[in-house]
């Protein structure tokens, strides 16, 4: 098992999918299975994931299992950056969320203040440049109403610094099962919709240049719509939260 130290200062575990006896393989192996039956969860468009080699996974974000099921429904291990609170929580319930987490590929990140965003960034880009997959929600942070909001352009940063394709994808229909707000989510049918790889080697060192970035982003963006057939808001999730 390989080890990492993220840009927060916490240990991080790297297990290699390919082993039968790691945490992860273990995790997909019971609650993949138990998450498929509860959430009747349709998987559409997966052959669109490369086999190997680095890819960035982006796509909306609706509510809390987006990212309990999003690392459980892809071949190979999904990593991912997620809030500190997940993996410091005490009690039973703290040690399961925080042995779930980081065994499916979550890597711990305390996103407040400054330093957040870019410890984010450059977390995404080592992950990447080791070959993985990273996933992202370029809204960065939950719908609050179920639409799509505005992307940030952290997406295009990590696509133009790594040459790594963008596949996008949709969560549908989690919102109904653990409404915003709600505690622990209600049987029901989820799908999850991949779409064709996106590359943009046209902006080949670009990745400084505003105007390429948010172009970048949009279009992503756009395809997350078109799979998800969400309602597109051209403002930032957490202006609409602050309203």
């Amino acid at each position: 098992m390989l080890t990492c130290i993220d840009l927060a200062g916490y240990s991080c575990p790297f297990p290699t999918p390919e082993d039968p006896l790691s945490r992860f393989a273990l995790i997909k192996a019971t609650l993949g299975t138990l998450v498929r039956l509860m959430f009747r969860t349709r998987v559409e468009g997966a052959e669109n994931i490369p086999g190997s080699g680095p890819v960035i996974l982006a796509g909306n974000h609706l509510t809390f299992i987006d990212s309990m099921i999003l690392p459980l429904v892809c071949d190979r291990q999904v990593f991912f950056i997620g809030k500190d609170e997940y993996v410091t929580g005490k009690g039973v319930k703290g040690r399961l969320m925080a042995w779930f987490f980081t065994g499916v590929g979550m890597i711990p990140v305390d996103r407040d203040g400054g330093r957040g965003g870019v410890a984010a960034l450059m977390t995404g880009q080592r992950v990447l440049e080791e070959g993985r997959i990273f996933g992202i929600y370029p809204e960065g942070t939950r719908s609050p109403d179920g639409r799509l909001y505005r992307g940030r352009t952290g997406i295009a940063r990590l696509t133009l610094m790594t040459g790594a394709p963008v596949v996008p994808f949709a969560m549908i229909g989690t919102d109904k099962l653990q409404p915003s707000g709600k505690g622990l989510p209600r049987a029901g049918k989820v799908t999850v919709r991949f779409g064709k790889p996106m590359e943009f080697s046209r902006y080949d060192g670009m990745e400084r240049d505003r105007y390429v970035l948010r172009a970048v982003t949009d279009s992503v963006m756009t395809e997350v719509m078109r799979l998800g057939g969400q309602e597109y808001v051209d403002m930032y999730a957490t202006k609409a939260k602050a309203a």
